[in-house]
């Protein structure tokens, strides 16, 4: 899944908000393998500033419309609110990647399960601005699987398959470091548990800082490719990045060393 923000203020990667310049991005990521396109109009990293939906869809629409008829690979509208998400379904958007699992917007379970799209549905808690001061965990792959399991009863109850759900254990969001790194090495156990299969999505992000010498975002792709190759080992079925390239090779060597290296992660959820 390559990431395509058009954003102002992305923490790991270049601005795309003219939209020419954001459908060649998703054209050229789609060419240099990605099989799923992930376009943002609002950034959720630590700290960000909130932007209306009114504003959301005024960078994401033309782009989708722009795409239309160009893009063969689905695309995901990376939205918390069921607004977005209908107007980009709409526009040819086939996946909702909601970062709240559900818990932000009440109307986003019916709006997913009218449209008929495919959720992915991630774990945080509370807000950009106080998601760190709520990373207290026992145990982090228990506790997220069980939140992540309230996410999912909420969306069969409001309509939406089974099948068409995607977990997303929300590496960096509202984790410690070590948060994030125990639920990559614990992938597996998160999608047995919860029988649906992972998207990951490390790419880039802060908890690999202190690994990488405090290097800025733009430079974390090599600790990116650590982290995506732990998460293939582990079983998830989709990763979500930024350098997709560069990361196309990674996912495929470490998906061949998965398959017949004897890994045992158990049977892959359909």
């Amino acid at each position: 899944m390559g990431v395509l923000n058009v954003t102002p203020d992305s923490f790991a990667d270049a601005e795309h908000l003219d939209t020419a310049r954001a459908v060649e991005t998703a054209l050229a990521m789609e060419a240099a393998g990605a099989d799923l396109i992930d376009l943002g109009g609002e950034s959720t990293r630590p700290g960000a500033v909130p932007v209306d939906a009114a504003e959301e869809l005024r960078r994401v629409l033309p782009v989708l419309k722009a795409l239309a008829g160009r893009l063969k690979a689905p695309i995901s509208i990376d939205t918390y609110k069921a607004v977005v998400a209908r107007a980009a379904v709409a526009e040819g958007a086939s996946i909702v990647n909601d970062i709240s699992g559900l818990t932000y917007d009440p109307a986003m379970a019916a709006a997913v399960a009218e449209t008929r799209a495919a959720l992915v549905l991630m774990h945080t808690r509370g807000r950009s601005s106080d998601m760190y001061a709520l990373a207290v965990y026992d145990d982090v792959v228990e506790e997220v699987g069980a939140e992540l399991r309230a996410g999912l009863d909420a969306a069969v109850t409001a309509g939406v398959a089974l099948d068409r759900i995607v977990i997303d254990p929300g590496i960096g969001f509202a984790k410690r470091p070590m948060h994030s790194y125990g639920l990559l090495a614990r992938i597996a156990e998160l999608s047995t548990a919860l029988g649906r299969p992972v998207l990951a999505g490390p790419s880039r992000k802060s908890f690999m800082r202190e690994a990488l010498n405090d290097r800025p975002p733009a430079e974390r792709d090599w600790g990116t490719a650590a982290a995506v190759t732990a998460a293939v080992l582990g079983g998830a079925h989709i990763v979500r990045v930024h350098a997709v390239t560069e990361m196309v090779q990674v996912v495929r060597v470490a998906e061949a060393t998965r398959l017949h290296g004897r890994i045992d992660n158990g049977p892959i959820p359909s």
